[in-house]
C-alpha cells in the first residue's frame, strides 16, 4: 500500500510539474506572439518615432506662428513698412510713379 501511495504521489507531482511547465510555456509563447504583433514592440517603436516627428512639426509650426506674429506687429507699428507690403503685393503705384515688372523665369 505504501508503494502504491508513493507511486500515486510521484505521479501527482509529475502531473503538477507538467501542468506548470505547460502553463509557463503557453505564457511565454503568448507573450512572444503578442510582442511581435503590430501592437507589440515594433508597433511601440513606430509610435515613438511618429510622436517624435509630430513634436518636431509642432515646434516648427510654433516658430512659424511666432515669426508671423512678430511680422504682424511690425506691420501694425510701422506704417511705411505696411505701405510697402501693400504696394508690393497688390502692385500699386502712386500717381506719377512707374513700376517695372521683370519676369525672372524668362531668362
Amino acid at each position: 500500500m505504501l508503494l502504491l501511495s508513493l507511486e500515486a504521489l510521484a505521479m501527482k507531482i509529475s502531473f503538477v510539474k507538467a501542468t506548470y511547465a505547460a502553463v509557463v510555456l503557453s505564457g511565454v509563447a503568448y507573450a512572444f506572439i503578442v510582442l511581435q504583433g503590430p501592437n507589440g514592440i515594433p508597433g511601440l517603436l513606430a509610435k515613438r518615432r511618429e510622436v517624435k516627428e509630430l513634436e518636431q512639426i509642432t515646434q516648427k509650426m510654433h516658430r512659424e506662428i511666432e515669426e508671423k506674429q512678430q511680422r504682424i506687429q511690425r506691420l501694425e507699428q510701422n506704417p511705411a513698412e505696411q505701405e510697402f507690403e501693400i504696394r508690393q503685393r497688390l502692385k500699386l503705384a502712386k500717381p506719377g510713379e512707374k513700376i517695372y515688372i521683370i519676369d525672372e523665369n524668362k531668362k
